[in-house]
């Protein structure tokens, strides 16, 4: 992962690419319709039904099958409630239907990460400063070094413990992101500034596990330590995917970093080629896009946010063939030839760059 390469475009044919990158949109966004919708509420419906069935089987089941089962179905309820709707739905993919439950800014999902806080850190930072070291907060998530041009500190020795910490605890990590408190730490951001998010974010914590470990499980009574133990297991496995899906889609080998210098009288052409150089996909089928809330689709999700994301499906094909046609690098594999190069890149930049240096 290194600084952008600029395109060897001319002005002209950024300013043709950014059209046929519009009607592309335009083509699919005409298309918008019942259909959308009925996807949407069809994935909460099986979204709710996993999470009564998962419950179920662990509050009233007997041994460890059923105990398996119970964690698979309620993870598999909060992938879903995170990936193919939560996240999506904040997007504002739904605003248009005027369904109270698709709102984006009213609606709260099942993580220990405030939605108000995520709107700010996901869509306003980290979707305008896409990769744009020292503005897109999202680039290592302030906890990892994943390029060069990031200042080595002895601290990234531990990196890839790091790592697996942020992995396990992924929910937190991405709650957290708001905090910013490596500013408020050297005085960029006031107490009267970060007080308030820190509350939302503590009050959030608070809320997720009252429901998850007090709840729940005192609702089992002699089943408690099983609901306990299930449901922490579940949060665990959500955890590892979420995690897993959201670095194959920024940190593979070939994800272009750009300097804020770069960046200056950007165009919404230029804006455009910035999401593809960096940003990556993931390969595979219909239910595998749906459990990453098609974030398989990180590409077509960084130039369309506020599409229906289960037609970056049908749009993908065509934003490729076009970075053909400009000679633009498509990053695309499958989700084992991602990750290896996502933790190849982690283990790389643990060490100072000297160690790296040719003897």
């Amino acid at each position: 992962m290194s600084f952008a390469t600029p395109p060897k475009l001319s002005r002209a044919q950024v300013a043709e690419f950014q059209k046929e990158v519009d009607a592309i949109r335009n083509e699919a966004m005409s298309r918008v319709g019942q259909a959308d919708v009925d996807h949407m509420r069809r994935m909460i419906h099986i979204c709710r039904g996993s999470e009564v069935a998962g419950r179920a089987l662990l509050h009233f089941g007997v041994g460890p099958l059923s105990w398996a089962a119970g964690v698979m179905a309620l993870a598999n309820a909060k992938i879903l409630d995170n990936m193919e709707i939560g996240h999506n739905v904040m997007h504002g993919q739904y605003d248009w239907t005027g369904d109270p439950a698709l709102n984006s800014q009213s609606f709260e999902w099942d993580i220990a990460c405030d939605g108000e806080a995520w709107r700010h850190s996901h869509n306003v930072v980290h979707h305008t400063y896409t990769n744009i070291l020292g503005k897109d907060r999202d680039l290592g998530y302030s906890l990892l070094r994943l390029t060069d041009e990031q200042r080595w500190k002895p601290r990234h020795w531990l990196q890839p413990f790091a790592n697996l910490g942020l992995a396990l605890g992924f929910q937190y990590g991405i709650g957290s992101h708001d905090l910013e408190l490596g500013r408020y730490k050297h005085g960029a951001i006031s107490r009267e500034v970060f007080k308030p998010r820190l509350d939302a974010f503590l009050g959030k914590i608070k809320r997720q596990w009252l429901k998850d470990y007090l709840l729940f499980p005192a609702l089992a009574m002699w089943s408690a330590p099983r609901v306990l133990a299930g449901n922490f297991a579940a949060n665990l496995t959500r955890n590892l995917w979420t995690y897993t899906v959201i670095f194959c889609g920024h940190f593979t080998e070939g994800v272009a970093i750009y300097r804020e210098e770069d960046t200056r009288n950007e165009t919404r052409g230029d804006w455009y080629i910035r999401q593809i150089t960096g940003s990556s996909n993931l390969e595979g089928g219909r239910l595998f896009h749906i459990m990453t809330g098609h974030l398989s689709h990180q590409i077509e999700h960084h130039l369309f946010p506020d599409m229906p994301s289960h037609r970056y499906v049908e749009v993908a094909p065509k934003i490729q063939a076009l970075c053909q046609r400009y000679g633009l690098h498509y990053n695309t594999g499958s989700l084992f030839s991602q990750f290896a190069t996502v933790m190849k890149r982690i283990f790389v930049h643990t060490l100072p760059p000297r160690a790296l240096s040719p003897v």
